[in-house]
């Protein structure tokens, strides 16, 4: 019985994983297409980049976790979708936080600016990621008692 509560942890982990490298190509590829349309140097400006980039993927996040990591417990109430809107802005400000101070950390280690702009991004989107689980695992899709006494 313990091996298939571990088995079934593993398995959504695993598709949380692959939607979040679908997710990661959303969101690094708008961020990069709005800094190759409209290059700037400004930290605000690139804050709000981030904010969009990471609000297309989010919807794309909450799409498929839904259809595939969660399915069983997305019932797309009003309830859930404001708990999933909620964990959105909280990922969403950890990942304008991350970045933001990846990106000033930067100013004290020169690299080609596209560069550490991508790694700024990518450090927001790893811990972004790993908090949204949490919360979409504990708070939006959590089990439910007939889940939990079938474990």
């Amino acid at each position: 019985m313990k091996q298939w509560r571990i088995g079934r942890g593993s398995k959504q982990v695993m598709s949380f994983s692959a939607i979040g490298v679908m997710n990661a190509l959303v969101d690094i590829g708008a961020l990069n297409l709005l800094m190759l349309l409209f290059p700037t140097d400004d930290r605000i400006q690139l804050i709000f980049y981030n904010t969009i980039a990471y609000t297309l993927a989010i919807t794309n996040s909450y799409f498929w976790n839904a259809k595939l990591t969660f399915p069983s417990k997305a019932i797309h109430d009003r309830k859930q979708v404001l708990l999933f809107l909620a964990q959105a802005v909280i990922a969403l400000g950890i990942s304008n936080l991350v970045f933001y101070g990846a990106l000033l950390i930067f100013e004290w280690i020169t690299f080609p600016r596209y560069i550490e702009r991508n790694i700024s991004k990518g450090l927001a989107m790893l811990i972004s990621s790993a908090s949204s689980f949490f919360m979409m695992k504990h708070l939006v899709f959590p089990r439910t008692k007939k889940n939990q006494n079938s474990n």
